[in-house]
């Protein structure tokens, strides 16, 4: 069974991976020549790639899915408060400390001690999970807690220094990878599933939503406290390879590294799912072992992935955004940012956890082929506008402040389906193949061209995770006014069409 399965998410990692792949390479051997040695690397880094995904997405679906989805519903069925929000806090402080991205992240903010930036941001996630379970307990709409959320988020950055806006919000970003969404989606599914309203299926979306923005709140109110004028940022080593051997050596000199972070990372989740199993769950044995195979294929995947990626994706990024950027015609940077942007999406493990989950949730009614190509067009304005900036240096914030309202006036005409989805995936969206190869790219194009790499390069993760909120809820929009123009417009069937839930209103 597990090989059929295999089988089946080695097809897709292949369709999501090879475009990029191969988007480079006709790169490499037309307009922007590389070295063979970064060519090996991203070559070799591309395969790691494939067979990282293809183990991860199966061991998220077989682990961490079914862990969060009973653990959630086990907590919920107590109908202790106290105990749901003390767990939840918990989980979402001990997943975010184990985050692989963080700790890039934190390596690369100097100003900060380490433990208190990590702390900071878990800290902040932890926070907002609670008020996302409590949320979904209370039936609050997930519009409000955006609004006061992101209400706050924009009244602190008046008083951070500028230097360090970019990095506040690219932390939003980094917190919602492959080991959070799964299993925090999970959670919320299982914590709904109590509530037997029409709404509860739409309320278990929007945790990654909300567990976005407490990372930015708290290094922005970090930043108060040290008062940093700016964040050091650690360049990408290019490779120097004569032969395969040296090759092998690159890849398995950084396997340890890995090794170490994934464990570090499950065990954590692992030992509090197995606190639960000995005195509240007792699952049966056959879904015990189930579990337990999910685990072992999402740590080999992650560890595969997370190798491939930082040894020969990076510095793959760096190297040709230099390269593209120092041509007489610097601006074609922008247009093949914005190609590779639109793939390089569908290669973000987390993606097709959120497709899953949407289309099982919706029973097919959000189609998860269209939500991928929606977020791959958010994604690939996303990068248009990152790369723009980088090359006329403008503020990261005269491109969030209206993005981010634009986004917050579309709660009010979609769905709230729509406007669920749209914010979990915006999180979903800027994951590790967005830190290790468009951020990557955005720096070389920097410092071909002379700028800041800290304000202008910095901030591509955040300008990921907003388009698509956008992208998203227009979709959400056009749906809705595609039901209404059905609905014939007459008064009394507005009044109908109002009565609707957003799952009638999306099979219309």
């Amino acid at each position: 069974m597990y090989r059929t399965r295999l089988r089946e998410k080695l097809d897709e990692a292949v369709a999501a991976v090879a475009p990029v792949i191969a988007i480079v390479l006709i790169l490499s051997l037309t307009i922007a020549p590389v070295t063979p040695s970064v060519l090996l690397a991203f070559l070799f880094g591309g395969a790691m790639l494939i067979a990282g995904n293809m183990f991860f997405s199966l061991g998220a679906e077989l682990s961490m899915e079914p862990m969060g989805q009973h653990m959630g519903a086990r907590i919920t069925k107590t109908r202790k408060l106290s105990l749901i929000l003390v767990i939840g806090f918990l989980l979402g402080f001990l997943i975010t400390v184990s985050e692989p991205d963080l700790q890039v992240l934190a390596n690369q903010v100097q100003s900060i001690p380490n433990n208190a930036l990590i702390f900071s941001i878990a800290g902040g996630v932890g926070l907002f999970l609670v008020l996302a379970l409590l949320r979904i307990l209370l039936g609050v709409r997930l519009r409000t807690m955006l609004l006061i959320s992101y209400g706050l988020l924009f009244a602190l950055t008046l008083f951070t220094p500028p230097d360090f806006l970019a990095v506040a919000f690219d932390s939003g970003g980094v917190t919602t990878g492959p080991m959070t969404v799964p299993f925090i989606m999970a959670f919320g599914i299982g914590i709904s599933a109590i509530r037997s309203d029409r709404r509860a299926a739409d309320d278990s979306f929007g945790l990654i939503s909300l567990c976005s923005a407490g990372p930015i709140i708290a290094v922005l109110i970090l930043s108060l406290i040290y008062k940093p004028s700016g964040a050091d940022y650690s360049e990408s080593v290019v490779p120097v390879i004569s032969h395969s051997i040296e090759l092998r050596q690159l890849f398995l000199g950084a396997f340890p590294t890995y090794l170490k972070e994934i464990a570090a990372a499950l065990l954590p989740i692992a030992g509090f799912f197995g606190v639960f199993q000995v005195f509240s769950l007792r699952l049966g044995k056959n879904t015990l072992i189930r579990i337990g195979i999910g685990i072992l294929y999402t740590y080999i995947g992650l560890v595969v992935f997370l190798t491939g990626v930082n040894v020969g994706f990076m510095p793959a990024g760096t190297y040709l955004g230099e390269t593209l950027a120092s041509m007489p015609f610097r601006w074609i940077v922008i247009p093949i940012g914005m190609l590779i942007g639109y793939y390089i999406v569908k290669a973000e493990p987390a993606v097709y956890v959120l497709m899953r989950q949407v289309e099982e949730l919706t029973n097919g009614a959000v189609s998860g082929t269209l939500l991928q190509r929606t977020l791959s067009a958010g994604v690939c304005v996303s990068i248009g506008l990152a790369l723009f900036r980088v090359l006329t240096g403008l503020p990261v914030m005269w491109f969030l402040l209206p993005g981010y309202a634009l986004a917050m006036a579309l709660t009010f005409f979609v769905p709230d389906i729509f406007t669920a989805i749209a914010f979990d995936s915006g999180g979903v969206a800027s994951g590790p193949m967005t830190a290790t190869f468009l951020l990557p790219f955005a720096t070389g194009a920097c410092l071909a061209v002379g700028g800041n790499v800290v304000t202008d390069a910095f901030g591509v993760v955040s300008m990921v995770a907003m388009t698509p909120l956008i992208a998203i809820q227009l979709l959400g929009l056009a749906y809705r006014l595609q039901a209404r123009g059905k609905a014939g417009g007459t008064p009394a069937e507005e009044d109908a069409f109002a009565a609707l839930d957003d799952y009638a209103i999306i099979e219309l």
